[in-house]
Protein backbone atom coordinates (compact mmCIF):
# COMPACT_ATOMS: atom_id res chain seq x y z
CA UNK A 1 0.00 0.00 0.00
CA UNK A 2 1.55 3.51 -0.97
CA UNK A 3 0.68 5.53 2.37
CA UNK A 4 0.50 8.82 0.18
CA UNK A 5 -2.68 7.90 -1.03
CA UNK A 6 -6.13 8.49 1.12
CA UNK A 7 -5.71 10.00 4.73
CA UNK A 8 -3.31 8.78 6.97
CA UNK A 9 -1.27 5.70 6.33
CA UNK A 10 -1.89 2.46 8.40
CA UNK A 11 0.72 0.22 9.40
CA UNK A 12 0.23 -3.85 8.99
CA UNK A 13 -1.22 -5.44 11.67
CA UNK A 14 1.33 -8.56 11.10
CA UNK A 15 2.83 -9.63 14.25
CA UNK A 16 0.43 -7.89 16.80
CA UNK A 17 0.60 -10.60 19.68
CA UNK A 18 4.08 -9.36 20.75
CA UNK A 19 2.77 -5.85 21.05
CA UNK A 20 -0.25 -6.60 22.49
CA UNK A 21 1.63 -8.58 25.47
CA UNK A 22 3.60 -5.48 26.29
CA UNK A 23 0.63 -3.55 26.10
CA UNK A 24 -1.10 -6.16 28.19
CA UNK A 25 0.65 -5.80 31.35
CA UNK A 26 0.59 -2.10 31.16
CA UNK A 27 -2.87 -1.68 30.83
CA UNK A 28 -3.59 -4.50 33.58
CA UNK A 29 -1.80 -2.49 35.66
CA UNK A 30 -3.37 0.51 35.19
CA UNK A 31 -6.30 -0.76 34.84
CA UNK A 32 -7.38 0.91 31.53
CA UNK A 33 -7.40 0.30 27.92
CA UNK A 34 -5.40 2.67 24.96
CA UNK A 35 -7.46 5.53 22.95
CA UNK A 36 -10.68 5.84 25.01
CA UNK A 37 -12.86 3.05 23.33
CA UNK A 38 -15.18 0.89 24.52
CA UNK A 39 -12.04 -1.49 26.13
CA UNK A 40 -12.75 -4.86 24.27
CA UNK A 41 -9.22 -5.45 22.95
CA UNK A 42 -9.03 -5.73 19.03
CA UNK A 43 -6.04 -8.38 19.17
CA UNK A 44 -3.30 -5.99 18.58
CA UNK A 45 -3.40 -4.45 22.03
CA UNK A 46 -5.44 -1.73 21.10
CA UNK A 47 -9.38 -1.28 22.23
CA UNK A 48 -12.03 -1.38 19.71
CA UNK A 49 -11.98 2.15 17.50
CA UNK A 50 -12.72 2.95 14.38
CA UNK A 51 -9.02 3.71 12.82
CA UNK A 52 -9.97 6.92 10.76
CA UNK A 53 -10.99 8.51 14.34
CA UNK A 54 -7.45 7.34 15.80
CA UNK A 55 -5.07 5.31 13.64
CA UNK A 56 -2.06 6.30 15.67
CA UNK A 57 0.09 4.38 18.16
CA UNK A 58 -0.58 4.62 21.87
CA UNK A 59 3.19 4.01 23.03
CA UNK A 60 2.47 1.43 26.46
CA UNK A 61 5.91 2.71 28.41
CA UNK A 62 5.29 6.04 28.31
CA UNK A 63 5.82 8.36 31.12
CA UNK A 64 2.30 9.23 31.45
CA UNK A 65 1.74 5.16 31.65
CA UNK A 66 4.82 4.79 34.25
CA UNK A 67 2.98 7.37 36.00
CA UNK A 68 -0.23 5.87 36.02
CA UNK A 69 1.14 2.12 37.39
CA UNK A 70 2.94 4.41 39.79
CA UNK A 71 -0.21 5.84 41.76
CA UNK A 72 -1.69 2.56 41.62
CA UNK A 73 0.48 0.65 43.31
CA UNK A 74 0.71 4.06 45.62
CA UNK A 75 -3.32 3.53 46.02
CA UNK A 76 -4.01 7.02 44.66
CA UNK A 77 -7.03 6.05 42.06
CA UNK A 78 -8.18 9.07 41.61
CA UNK A 79 -4.68 10.85 40.70
CA UNK A 80 -4.11 7.55 38.42
CA UNK A 81 -7.81 8.56 36.95
CA UNK A 82 -6.53 11.56 35.96
CA UNK A 83 -2.99 10.68 34.40
CA UNK A 84 -4.85 7.67 32.53
CA UNK A 85 -6.38 10.70 30.27
CA UNK A 86 -3.16 11.35 28.99
CA UNK A 87 -1.90 7.57 29.18
CA UNK A 88 -4.23 6.48 26.66
CA UNK A 89 -3.39 8.40 24.22
CA UNK A 90 -1.27 8.35 21.90
CA UNK A 91 1.52 11.53 21.86
CA UNK A 92 4.39 12.98 19.90
CA UNK A 93 7.86 10.86 20.06
CA UNK A 94 10.60 13.68 20.17
CA UNK A 95 13.48 11.41 18.73
CA UNK A 96 16.54 11.90 20.76
CA UNK A 97 20.29 12.98 19.14
CA UNK A 98 21.64 9.72 20.12
CA UNK A 99 21.41 6.80 17.70
CA UNK A 100 17.86 7.88 15.81
CA UNK A 101 18.15 5.03 13.38
CA UNK A 102 17.79 2.33 16.35
CA UNK A 103 15.10 4.84 18.04
CA UNK A 104 12.88 5.32 15.50
CA UNK A 105 13.09 1.73 14.06
CA UNK A 106 11.85 0.86 17.88
CA UNK A 107 9.06 2.79 17.64
CA UNK A 108 7.66 2.70 14.38
CA UNK A 109 8.16 -1.51 14.35
CA UNK A 110 6.50 -1.43 18.03
CA UNK A 111 3.56 0.72 16.11
CA UNK A 112 3.91 -1.79 13.09
CA UNK A 113 3.06 -4.36 14.91
CA UNK A 114 -0.16 -3.32 16.39
CA UNK A 115 -1.25 -2.04 13.25
CA UNK A 116 -1.08 1.43 13.95
CA UNK A 117 0.77 4.88 12.72
CA UNK A 118 4.20 6.49 14.41
CA UNK A 119 3.61 10.25 15.36
CA UNK A 120 7.69 11.51 15.63
CA UNK A 121 8.69 14.80 16.40
CA UNK A 122 11.97 15.83 14.79
CA UNK A 123 13.60 18.59 16.67
CA UNK A 124 17.17 18.57 16.28
CA UNK A 125 18.20 21.96 14.11
CA UNK A 126 20.96 23.66 14.84
CA UNK A 127 20.61 26.61 16.78
CA UNK A 128 17.36 25.64 17.98
CA UNK A 129 15.21 27.63 20.30
CA UNK A 130 17.34 30.89 19.99
CA UNK A 131 19.26 29.69 23.24
CA UNK A 132 16.17 29.60 25.47
CA UNK A 133 14.70 26.53 27.66
CA UNK A 134 15.30 24.09 24.80
CA UNK A 135 18.50 25.38 23.26
CA UNK A 136 20.73 23.07 21.71
CA UNK A 137 20.42 20.60 18.25
CA UNK A 138 22.56 18.94 15.97
CA UNK A 139 26.36 20.68 16.29
CA UNK A 140 26.35 21.42 12.44
CA UNK A 141 24.52 20.94 9.23
CA UNK A 142 26.88 17.65 8.44
CA UNK A 143 25.19 16.40 11.71
CA UNK A 144 21.68 17.11 11.38
CA UNK A 145 21.99 15.51 7.43
CA UNK A 146 23.04 12.67 8.96
CA UNK A 147 20.80 12.50 12.31
CA UNK A 148 17.89 13.11 9.56
CA UNK A 149 19.11 9.84 7.36
CA UNK A 150 19.43 8.19 10.24
CA UNK A 151 15.33 8.60 11.11
CA UNK A 152 14.69 8.25 7.57
CA UNK A 153 16.65 4.45 7.79
CA UNK A 154 14.35 3.90 10.99
CA UNK A 155 10.91 4.15 9.12
CA UNK A 156 11.85 2.65 6.42
CA UNK A 157 8.79 1.70 4.85
CA UNK A 158 6.60 1.55 8.07
CA UNK A 159 3.63 4.18 8.56
CA UNK A 160 4.85 7.27 10.18
CA UNK A 161 4.02 11.01 10.57
CA UNK A 162 6.50 13.17 11.06
CA UNK A 163 6.82 16.37 12.74
CA UNK A 164 9.11 18.53 11.50
CA UNK A 165 11.12 20.73 13.25
CA UNK A 166 9.10 22.99 15.83
CA UNK A 167 9.46 26.89 16.00
CA UNK A 168 12.50 26.44 13.13
CA UNK A 169 10.81 28.52 10.83
CA UNK A 170 8.92 31.02 12.62
CA UNK A 171 12.02 32.48 14.16
CA UNK A 172 13.82 32.50 10.60
CA UNK A 173 11.03 35.58 10.35
CA UNK A 174 10.79 36.90 13.56
CA UNK A 175 14.47 37.78 13.82
CA UNK A 176 15.45 35.24 16.62
CA UNK A 177 17.90 33.31 14.23
CA UNK A 178 21.05 34.89 13.59
CA UNK A 179 21.65 36.14 10.13
CA UNK A 180 24.74 33.90 9.60
CA UNK A 181 22.62 30.58 10.20
CA UNK A 182 19.52 31.27 8.07
CA UNK A 183 20.17 30.32 4.64
CA UNK A 184 22.18 26.94 6.00
CA UNK A 185 18.49 26.51 8.01
CA UNK A 186 16.51 26.69 4.54
CA UNK A 187 18.68 24.42 2.99
CA UNK A 188 18.38 21.40 6.09
CA UNK A 189 14.65 22.00 6.36
CA UNK A 190 14.20 21.77 2.45
CA UNK A 191 16.86 18.38 2.74
CA UNK A 192 14.65 16.74 5.65
CA UNK A 193 11.55 17.43 4.01
CA UNK A 194 12.78 15.87 0.69
CA UNK A 195 14.18 12.74 2.07
CA UNK A 196 11.03 12.55 4.74
CA UNK A 197 8.86 12.17 1.71
CA UNK A 198 10.96 10.07 -0.23
CA UNK A 199 9.86 7.21 1.86
CA UNK A 200 6.74 5.33 0.80
CA UNK A 201 4.57 5.45 3.84
CA UNK A 202 5.58 8.94 5.32
CA UNK A 203 3.70 11.81 6.09
CA UNK A 204 5.38 14.93 7.03
CA UNK A 205 4.18 18.20 8.09
CA UNK A 206 6.39 21.64 8.67
CA UNK A 207 5.77 23.50 11.88
CA UNK A 208 4.53 26.65 10.66
CA UNK A 209 3.55 28.82 14.00
CA UNK A 210 0.18 29.27 16.10
CA UNK A 211 -2.37 31.49 16.14
CA UNK A 212 -0.21 34.22 18.31
CA UNK A 213 1.64 34.91 15.45
CA UNK A 214 -1.32 36.12 13.57
CA UNK A 215 0.56 36.61 10.32
CA UNK A 216 0.52 34.33 7.62
CA UNK A 217 1.75 37.13 5.31
CA UNK A 218 5.01 37.02 6.62
CA UNK A 219 5.55 33.63 6.96
CA UNK A 220 4.13 31.88 3.67
CA UNK A 221 7.48 32.70 1.65
CA UNK A 222 9.98 31.12 4.37
CA UNK A 223 7.78 28.15 4.71
CA UNK A 224 7.76 27.52 0.53
CA UNK A 225 11.42 27.95 0.55
CA UNK A 226 11.97 25.52 3.83
CA UNK A 227 10.17 23.36 1.36
CA UNK A 228 6.50 23.14 2.48
CA UNK A 229 5.14 22.52 -1.44
CA UNK A 230 7.18 19.33 -0.84
CA UNK A 231 5.60 18.46 2.38
CA UNK A 232 2.28 17.11 2.83
CA UNK A 233 1.50 20.29 4.64
CA UNK A 234 1.99 22.15 8.20
CA UNK A 235 1.37 21.71 11.61
CA UNK A 236 0.05 24.96 13.81
CA UNK A 237 -0.30 25.30 17.54
CA UNK A 238 2.62 22.79 18.15
CA UNK A 239 3.43 22.70 22.19
CA UNK A 240 1.09 25.65 22.37
CA UNK A 241 -2.08 26.75 23.85
CA UNK A 242 -4.36 28.78 21.54
CA UNK A 243 -7.55 27.66 20.84
CA UNK A 244 -9.00 24.48 17.86
CA UNK A 245 -11.01 27.50 16.28
CA UNK A 246 -8.35 29.54 16.34
CA UNK A 247 -5.78 27.51 14.96
CA UNK A 248 -8.09 26.77 12.07
CA UNK A 249 -8.84 30.18 11.17
CA UNK A 250 -4.88 30.58 11.10
CA UNK A 251 -4.05 27.95 9.37
CA UNK A 252 -6.88 28.46 6.93
CA UNK A 253 -5.56 31.81 6.43
CA UNK A 254 -2.31 30.28 5.88
CA UNK A 255 -3.39 27.69 3.90
CA UNK A 256 -4.87 30.10 1.26
CA UNK A 257 -1.04 31.16 0.53
CA UNK A 258 0.74 28.14 -0.11
CA UNK A 259 -1.73 26.43 -2.63
CA UNK A 260 -4.45 25.06 -0.03
CA UNK A 261 -1.89 22.73 1.82
CA UNK A 262 -3.23 20.45 4.81
CA UNK A 263 -2.68 20.73 8.06
CA UNK A 264 -2.68 19.57 11.62
CA UNK A 265 -3.26 20.93 15.06
CA UNK A 266 -1.54 20.27 18.17
CA UNK A 267 -4.46 20.12 20.45
CA UNK A 268 -2.58 18.29 23.54
CA UNK A 269 -3.34 21.33 25.76
CA UNK A 270 -5.82 23.97 24.36
CA UNK A 271 -8.64 23.20 26.67
CA UNK A 272 -8.82 26.27 27.88
CA UNK A 273 -7.27 28.25 25.44
CA UNK A 274 -3.87 30.83 26.12
CA UNK A 275 -2.67 32.03 29.49
CA UNK A 276 -3.35 35.97 29.54
CA UNK A 277 -1.50 36.55 33.11
CA UNK A 278 2.16 37.52 33.93
CA UNK A 279 4.85 38.21 31.73
CA UNK A 280 3.48 38.24 28.05
CA UNK A 281 7.05 37.05 26.90
CA UNK A 282 6.60 33.66 29.19
CA UNK A 283 2.59 33.10 28.81
CA UNK A 284 3.51 29.53 26.91
CA UNK A 285 5.51 28.04 29.85
CA UNK A 286 3.95 26.13 31.64
CA UNK A 287 0.86 28.29 31.81
CA UNK A 288 -1.39 27.69 35.02
CA UNK A 289 -4.55 26.96 34.71
CA UNK A 290 -4.39 25.13 31.32
CA UNK A 291 -6.52 21.97 30.43
CA UNK A 292 -5.82 19.18 27.73
CA UNK A 293 -7.97 19.59 24.66
CA UNK A 294 -9.56 17.37 22.31
CA UNK A 295 -8.32 13.62 22.06
CA UNK A 296 -6.18 12.90 18.57
CA UNK A 297 -8.22 12.45 16.02
CA UNK A 298 -8.50 12.61 12.22
CA UNK A 299 -12.14 13.47 12.31
CA UNK A 300 -11.92 17.31 12.26
CA UNK A 301 -14.31 20.63 12.08
CA UNK A 302 -12.35 21.55 8.64
CA UNK A 303 -11.33 19.24 5.35
CA UNK A 304 -8.18 21.26 5.05
CA UNK A 305 -7.29 19.62 8.87
CA UNK A 306 -6.06 16.34 8.63
CA UNK A 307 -6.17 15.81 12.35
CA UNK A 308 -6.16 17.04 15.39
CA UNK A 309 -2.56 16.00 17.50
CA UNK A 310 -0.94 15.34 20.84
CA UNK A 311 2.45 16.51 19.65
CA UNK A 312 3.37 17.99 22.71
CA UNK A 313 3.22 15.25 25.55
CA UNK A 314 0.99 16.65 28.46
CA UNK A 315 2.82 16.58 31.47
CA UNK A 316 6.59 17.48 30.28
CA UNK A 317 7.75 20.62 31.20
CA UNK A 318 8.06 23.45 28.92
CA UNK A 319 11.25 24.88 30.93
CA UNK A 320 12.31 25.96 34.34
CA UNK A 321 9.61 28.66 34.93
CA UNK A 322 7.11 28.93 36.98
CA UNK A 323 8.57 25.89 39.19
CA UNK A 324 8.59 23.29 36.56
CA UNK A 325 11.52 21.11 35.61
CA UNK A 326 13.82 21.61 32.49
CA UNK A 327 12.48 21.48 29.12
CA UNK A 328 11.12 18.11 28.31
CA UNK A 329 11.14 16.83 31.91
CA UNK A 330 8.09 14.81 33.36
CA UNK A 331 5.61 16.85 35.55
CA UNK A 332 3.61 15.14 37.85
CA UNK A 333 1.56 18.14 39.24
CA UNK A 334 1.09 19.78 36.24
CA UNK A 335 -0.45 16.89 34.00
CA UNK A 336 -2.71 16.39 37.15
CA UNK A 337 -3.14 19.83 36.83
CA UNK A 338 -4.20 19.46 32.40
CA UNK A 339 -6.45 16.25 33.56
CA UNK A 340 -8.21 18.15 36.11
CA UNK A 341 -9.13 21.18 33.73
CA UNK A 342 -10.35 19.11 30.91
CA UNK A 343 -13.97 18.16 30.07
Amino acid sequence: MDGKKGAFPRARAAGARAAAAVLGAVLLAAGCSPGGGDGRDDGAGNARRSQHAAPFWVNPDSRAARQVTAYVKAGRKAEAELIRKIAEQPTGEWIGPENPEQEVRGLTEAADKAGRTALLVLYNIPHRDCGQYSQGGAADGAAYRAWVDGVARGIGDRAAVVILEPDAVLHLVDGCTPEEFRDERYELLKGAVERLTSLKNTKVYLDAGNAGWGDPDRIHEPLRRAGVDRADGFAVNVSNFYSTEDSIAYGKRLSEKIGNKHFVIDTSRNGNGPYLGGDPDERWCNPPGRALGETPTTRTADPLVDAYLWIKRPGESDGTCKGGPKAGDWWAEYALELARGSK
